[in-house]
């Protein structure tokens, strides 16, 4: 784990210590937390501090401050177009897809997708597709949904036509016949590991280093599958959609943290059209008073 996800876990069981010392006057607890000596205003927290005996102070271990964030990494419309296309390609003249739909599919639907069933896909049948994000306990890997709040999130007719065409090569495989594919998860084991079970997390990121090593410099070497969240919530953000709205559609359990991890798009953005401040500034006069 970073630093910073040790530090905010640490943070919370020292804030959970301290309340028992302050109420309920619990000794062990300023042993824990507490950094004596000179080191009195350390913002460190010694590893295993209660197992101090006579120590004024030990090497500090974790940091329970934390860091202010820069911008979220995102991929360009160039670079998410590669991973797609190094997925899975459609060949327009053949009408034939070639590679792997599932893996396009994965990355093609954002954050969360593990935990999706194809019965939370409500396409074909007229209107605007979406997809429901259910709050599960039951996946085998542990994965759940954001916030673990249900959620119903609008899908391009593009996704709704990928999903469509990896349920048709389920059914070629005959996986309806060993599972009640409705009710399954979507994203299964089609060639290692067992047939049709659900996909874990690791076996994500083993897709994401293979497309890292095809795809060469094309792709940042650090991108991440949390990229595309990152990277569909600054689009929407560039594109004029309210705070409020990308607060819903990610998952945020309040609009205070959309704004404090993209913030910054919409301020970057607002920054760039005062780029030629003399139109905003025609009839500006200055203050009364003012010898300029």
């Amino acid at each position: 784990m970073a630093e910073s996800t040790v530090g905010l876990r640490v943070a919370a069981v020292l804030s959970f210590y301290r309340y028992h010392a302050d109420v309920h006057g619990v000794e062990v607890a300023g042993r824990l937390y507490r950094v004596g000596g000179r080191r009195a205003r350390s913002r460190y927290v010694r590893a295993l501090a209660h197992l101090d005996r006579g120590a004024d102070h030990a090497s500090p271990a974790v940091r329970v401050r934390s860091r202010e964030r820069g911008p979220a990494p995102v991929l360009t419309p160039a670079q998410a177009e590669a991973i797609l296309d190094g997925c899975a390609r459609f060949d327009a003249s053949s009408g034939q897809w070639s590679g792997s739909v599932r893996d396009r599919l994965l990355f093609a639907t954002l954050g969360e997708c593990l935990s999706l069933k194809h019965c939370d896909w409500y396409v074909g049948r007229g209107g605007t597709p979406f997809v429901e994000v259910v709050p599960r306990q039951d996946h085998p890997a542990g994965v759940r949904g954001k916030n673990s709040r249900f959620r119903r999130i609008y899908i391009s007719d593009d996704l709704e036509r990928l999903h469509s065409e990896y349920v048709w090569q389920l059914c070629d495989a005959d996986a309806h016949r060993a599972v009640d594919l409705e009710n399954w998860w979507v994203f299964v084991n089609l060639r290692r590991g067992e047939w049709l079970a659900p996909l874990r997390p690791e076996t994500v990121y083993d897709l994401v280093d293979g497309l890292k090593r095809r795809l060469g410099k094309a792709v940042p070497s650090a991108w991440t599958p949390h990229w595309w969240r990152h990277t569909h919530a600054t689009a929407l953000l560039l594109s004029g959609a309210h705070e409020h709205v990308v607060m819903r559609r990610m998952g945020h359990a309040d609009a205070q943290t959309t704004l404090s991890l993209y913030g910054w798009v919409t301020e970057d953005a607002e920054l760039k059209t005062l780029a030629n401040w003399k139109s905003f500034t025609t009839n500006w006069r200055g203050l009364e008073g003012s010898s300029a």
